[in-house]
């Protein structure tokens, strides 16, 4: 009886790596052990590497120039075929590489098959990861410079309106919703710097490391390196086709950004309530209630917040991934795209929510200012105005805790005592003390550097402005 291959399997002489082999792959093992069905996404840059590959391999002399040129156009046909959907990813073909290999074979013969010279799938994997990631930083760093562009805007629009200011998330002391919403800005700014950094290590090319060992065949590794747009190609070999650690770093600053985003969504979850009701968001980017006609749920900051552990999970599992692997590749390393590339679509989605969504927030500025007259929150102004008249702060903090718990029995802000109440506590208080007793007057008086004046809030977002560019 003959034997007859399973569906999806492939006999030895199908596959690059087939003449060690003396049977055919198990099916299941053929499915388990493929890739294909997700690294397909790399195809252009797995193109884009594979083209300067043959053009330093020719201008080296291991390929002909017709040879080459045959090679590109092959390449580029391929390319067509995959963009147009003539393209079909075959299983048994394990991954993006050897699918397109196969092709390029299919369609210019033998001198396809020289197009792998002196490179190994360890080395070209490594490349178009590198290639793939380096295009979507910028795209990311775009997405969050339009953020950071509309936290300025914002800011500058609400420089005045005041709002309480909170610790422990209880209210503290007057500051502006401006003053608030730069806050945010710093955080991205420093996000934006730790991507920017990022790249630079993502920027090098692993390309001609081979296997692990190099090659014996004569390239220049700085021909390819120039051609795709490396910094530098990378020192050794060893770790250029082990390493990950450049998408380990790139998920350890979106884990960053998606902690910022997420601390940003709950502030905004909290000002919708009917509780707060500090802003308002339009109702593009809400949702309702299949029961409760009334609701108008901020589901664009929530599913944010949401995903911000799915992407500090990828974090953990990178690092889980690499924590105990020898040198050099090992089929371990098949387990990073997954979670990096998630946590690029990840990413880039929430970005592009908070980027549409930030310039349409409006401030309910009445409610703000009501909230920021409850608690006491020109108390620490009143214990300053007490020291700035000479009497030691720890004696002034004694003073105003007194005066506050007069407040709280008889259900008044400081600000509406008179001048006689306030003085039963200390004869150093007199009638400028109502300048500092004002939420204006408080957030006025701290006009310095980082400071909730709005002279201050809109100066610093003329620096940021410029810095952004």
């Amino acid at each position: 009886m003959t034997d007859q291959k399973k569906p999806d399997q492939a006999t030895t002489s199908e596959k690059p790596w087939g003449g060690r082999f003396s049977e055919p792959t198990d099916a299941f093992v053929e499915r388990f052990t493929a890739s294909v069905g997700f690294d397909q996404r790399l195809y252009h840059h797995d193109i884009t590497g594979s083209i300067a590959h043959a053009t330093m391999l020719a201008e080296v002399g291991v390929l002909t120039t017709e040879e080459c040129d045959r090679i590109i156009a092959g390449l580029n046909g391929v390319k067509e075929d995959i963009e147009a959907g003539r393209f079909e990813w075959s299983v048994s073909l394990e991954d993006v590489h050897m699918n397109i290999e196969a092709r390029l074979t299919d369609r210019i013969g033998i001198t396809g098959k020289k197009l792998h010279t002196g490179r190994s799938r360890n080395d070209q994997v490594a490349t178009d990861i590198r290639l793939y990631l380096r295009d979507e930083i910028d795209v990311i760093a775009e997405e969050l410079r339009r953020l950071q562009a509309g936290l300025l805007d914002l800011a500058e629009r609400e420089a005045d309106t005041i709002m309480p200011g909170f610790t422990h998330l209880q209210t503290a002391q007057p500051v502006t919703f401006g003053h608030h919403l730069l806050a945010w800005y710093e955080m991205l700014v420093r996000d934006a710097e730790r991507l920017q950094d990022c790249r630079k290590r993502v920027n090098v090319m692993p390309l001609g490391a081979a296997a692990l060992a190099g090659t014996t065949y004569p390239i220049d590794r700085s021909i390819t390196a120039r051609l795709l747009g490396f910094d530098r190609p990378s020192e050794n070999s060893l770790d250029s086709v082990s390493d990950r650690d450049f998408a380990i770093e790139f998920c350890s600053f979106a884990a960053l950004l998606m902690t910022h985003l997420s601390r940003f969504s709950e502030e905004l979850v909290l000002w919708t309530s009917a509780q707060f009701d500090f802003i308002d968001l339009p109702d593009r980017f809400c949702t309702g209630s299949s029961i409760m006609p009334q609701k108008k749920n901020p589901d664009v900051p929530e599913l944010v917040r949401g995903k911000s552990g799915r992407v500090t999970g990828h974090l953990m599992s990178l690092l889980m991934l690499m924590k105990s692997q020898p040198l050099a590749y090992n089929k371990d390393n098949q387990e990073d795209k997954e979670p990096l590339f998630d946590t690029v679509d990840t990413v880039k989605g929430c970005l592009k929510a908070y980027a549409d969504m930030v310039p349409a927030i409006r401030a309910k500025a009445g409610n703000m200012r009501v909230a920021a007259k409850r608690g006491f929150s020109t108390a620490t102004d009143l214990a300053d105005y007490l020291v700035k008249k000479g009497m030691p702060f720890r004696d002034a903090h004694e003073v105003v805790g007194k005066a506050v718990a007069f407040g709280v029995a008889e259900e008044r802000d400081l600000s509406d005592m008179t001048l006689e109440e306030l003085k039963r506590f200390s004869d150093t208080i007199d009638e400028d003390v109502f300048d500092v007793l004002t939420l204006e007057g408080s957030v006025q008086a701290r006009d310095h550097l980082g400071g909730t004046a709005p002279a201050q809030v809109r100066a610093a977002v003329a620096r940021a402005r410029k810095l952004l560019g």
